[in-house]
């Protein structure tokens, strides 16, 4: 019997000319679904339980950090989730980055909704006091305030040259990714990976033993966001950036296939975004490079789509 897994590596991996399409489509949605753990017996689950909500925002979305606070402050008092920004130069062999990453089970996680539910829920900060009160959340809880930042952060107008939008199914996603590269170009999606099962996450120092640079014209990059269910915040940006996938190895043994994106331009950034704070740098002056979470990735073309 072949297994979900294998079957969306078949698909995925080994397109044929029959039905691209639909073929890409389906594969791609198998494919993310185990990627993120929400695949079992063929069904995507649904759940509006307070148990499932996690407080942690994906580092794309942290915008804003207090001005009078300086690098060392910020270093003193950030959240560890804040610590995967490094420099292009730190990309060297041999060379160690400090590095926070997060480890989720699935079962903590937001669940998945089908279209046709997540669509059937209203999605905007002017619904706010309707949603608090269909997830059950109180007006003065930590969950009533993720939520409004997250629908904030979703209605916000984009930056000068980012497509974006918050994605409430992976159907919804991935129309979104083919309205960046085209109905016809197969696609791939990359990811980090963890080799070692080490069920607490720590901050620890990780030696750099890989570096290979993904060849993309563009990509477009989804991150999971607070909210009751899973919501993705995918983006493409037209200024130039580069992707790698970066071999690690941790003071403790641990070894990670590591997905990292080095943004060339941020000139356009908020002088306030927490990557700046992070490395004590301003808007403009240096290239920020940041490695994604497991549950984050970046869509590319797949590499027969580039021959």
């Amino acid at each position: 019997m072949t297994t979900a897994s294998q079957c969306a590596h078949w698909i995925v991996e080994s397109p044929t000319s029959m039905d691209v399409k639909l073929l890409t489509h389906t594969g791609l949605l198998l494919h993310l679904l185990i990627l993120l753990g929400s695949y079992v017996n063929g069904q995507i689950l649904g759940n509006h339980g307070n148990d499932h909500f996690h407080a942690d925002m994906r580092i794309e979305l942290v915008h804003d950090s207090h001005d009078d606070e300086s690098p060392s402050h910020m270093h003193h008092n950030m959240h560890p989730s804040l610590i995967v920004f490094f420099f292009v130069e730190d990309l060297k062999l041999g060379n160690t980055i400090p590095v926070y990453f997060p480890r989720k089970e699935p079962s903590s996680s937001p669940n998945l909704l089908p279209k046709e539910e997540a669509d059937s829920i209203p999605f905007g900060s002017q619904e706010l006091p309707n949603l608090l009160q269909f997830f059950s959340f109180p007006q003065d809880s930590s969950q009533a305030t993720a939520m409004q930042n997250t629908l904030r952060a979703c209605e916000a107008h984009p930056i000068k040259g980012e497509t974006k939008i918050c994605a409430t199914s992976l159907e919804s996603m991935l129309d979104f990714v083919q309205t960046i590269f085209g109905l016809e170009t197969k696609l791939k999606v990359i990811s980090t990976t963890h080799y070692t099962e080490t069920k607490t996450p720590i901050q620890q120092k990780y030696t750099v033993k890989g570096i290979r640079e993904v060849s993309a014209p563009k990509f477009v990059a989804c991150h999971t966001i607070v909210y009751p269910y899973a919501v993705f915040y995918c983006h493409h940006q037209t200024s130039k950036s580069r992707v790698f996938v970066v071999s690690l190895t941790g003071e403790n043994g641990d070894k990670v296939e590591a997905l990292a994106v080095c943004h060339l331009d941020t000139t356009q950034w908020s002088k306030n975004h927490v990557s700046f704070k992070v490395l004590g740098i301003k808007p403009g002056s240096s290239p920020v490079c940041h490695f994604f979470p497991a549950d984050n990735f970046v869509w590319v073309p797949s590499d027969d789509s580039m021959v």
